[in-house]
């Protein structure tokens, strides 16, 4: 007899499935964007003293770093997965990324510990860039095979809000964390609070996630023996399985990287270090335009069940290739004098250029892979991309502004990226919508 959701329809647990799934990967994208949304901080805390911004460079290199590894958790994880069960995987990357995060906030600053100080802070942040390499497809994987699949855009959509909310979290605890013990004081030590909250949620995150059973397709496929032993070498052993990889990476990943961190963690960094525009403005302009925004992301991921992934998908690298600079002196000229709701805008038109791709993104990247070795597969194209692709957007986009002293400099890199995601994209990739991930591990008639 065929399950819920190979009949089409969501099992009727499913939505508790997607909330301990959103809910975990929420928080290790909130405890993976504290530091970015603190660098201007952490560079004076774990740095020598001396040019700002070299201080300011160093950190962001630092916070890179931690994207730079994201692959290497994405194989580690991913094999796990693929081997022991999706559930088992992403519970053990939210207790890495937990305590990395929570060490940060315990970690001695510069002054106290000297060079120790940023030696040990890069090791904590390429354990939460190999826990975070493993937790996106965890969760995606996990969600897409609980769900029928002629909604699977849909579903698999709430998982790419969550480093939309992730970001907004860590801006509205630091924000509030500013407000309670003052800007003084939070510079001083207050910066740790955000940090230590974690445990927290990450406690009550791997409590819920407890409460769940293996995702049904990997259960139904271990139990008929057709498990990958080898995921790493299944997924990766002849040249037509990298070509899959390879298309994934350049025609969808790499621009939808980019045109994520753009339009949001890039737009923070322009407000604050560009133009100047105070730190709490600029969190609260960030934070409105995120709960604008945040629901396009399953708006997009709904749409992608109805006309198709890739027609979505290559828009949003489009727009956005074609209306970077056009937006960010926009957003210059409503600097002096500040129009925050215009800024505001702005924003949100660049969160739905990222919807536009991510939204429907965890569906495509699923039904690009079969299920044996899904978990690895599709981990690695997809952490090359956010990971090298967009987690150096900030250090290269800044760097490009401090080089050459053009404040749209760092826009270059963005649009290249996105418009030779477009392209390749267009050129290769196949529309995914119709496949049917169930049945992979239907059963031989008897």
């Amino acid at each position: 007899m065929a399950s819920n959701a190979e009949q089409g329809r969501a099992a009727p647990g499913v939505w508790r499935v997607i909330a301990a799934s959103t809910a975990g990967t929420m928080i290790e994208w909130y405890d993976f964007f504290i530091f970015g949304s603190l660098a201007t901080i952490m560079a004076t805390q774990f740095y020598p003293a001396g040019s700002a911004t070299a201080g300011f460079l160093k950190t962001l290199a630092t916070f890179a770093v931690g994207f730079a590894v994201r692959p290497l958790g994405a194989l580690v994880f991913g094999r796990v997965g693929d081997l022991v069960g999706r559930k088992f995987a992403f519970l053990t990357t939210l207790l890495i990324m937990g305590g990395s995060t929570a060490a940060i906030g315990f970690l001695p600053g510069y002054e106290r510990i000297g060079i120790a100080a940023p030696i040990i802070l890069v090791v904590l942040r390429l354990l939460q860039g190999l826990a975070l390499g493993g937790e996106y497809g965890g969760a995606a994987v996990y969600v897409a095979e609980h769900v029928p699949d002629e909604r699977r855009g849909f579903y698999t959509s709430f998982i790419q809000t969550t480093a939309t909310i992730g970001l907004f979290l860590s801006l509205v605890v630091i924000l509030i964390t500013r407000k309670i013990i003052g800007e003084a004081e939070f510079a001083i030590w207050g910066w740790r609070i955000p940090f230590v909250l974690s445990i927290g949620l990450v406690v009550l995150s791997f409590y819920i996630r407890m409460q769940l059973g293996e995702s049904p397709l990997f259960a139904k496929l271990k139990a008929q023996g057709n498990a990958s032993k080898s995921p790493i070498r299944d997924s990766f052993d002849t040249w037509p399985k990298w070509k899959v990889v390879l298309r994934v990476l350049f025609g969808v990943t790499a621009g939808q990287a980019v045109v994520w961190y753009t339009g949001q963690f890039y737009a923070l960094f322009f407000l604050q270090t560009v133009l100047k525009i105070p730190v709490a403005t600029a969190y609260g302009i960030v934070a409105v335009a995120l709960v604008i925004g945040t629901p396009t992301f399953v708006l997009f991921g709904h749409l992608s069940d109805r006309y198709g992934r890739k027609r979505i998908m290559m828009a949003g690298n489009l727009f956005g290739a074609i209306s970077y600079f056009a937006l960010y002196r926009g957003m210059v000229a409503a600097s002096d004098p500040l129009n925050a709701p215009l800024i505001v805008a702005i924003i949100v038109v660049q969160i739905a250029f990222a919807a536009m791709i991510t939204g429907p993104v965890a569906a495509f990247l699923v039904e690009s892979f079969p299920a044996r070795v899904r978990y690895t597969s599709m981990s690695l194209p997809y952490h090359f991309g956010n990971g090298w692709f967009g987690g150096f957007l900030p250090l290269i986009a800044t760097a490009l502004v401090a080089r050459t002293g053009n404040i749209y400099a760092g826009l270059i890199y963005p649009t290249v990226i996105a418009a030779m995601t477009f392209v390749i994209g267009s050129l290769t990739l196949s529309e995914t919508r119709s496949r049917r991930i169930w049945e992979e591990v239907q059963e031989e008639p008897g």
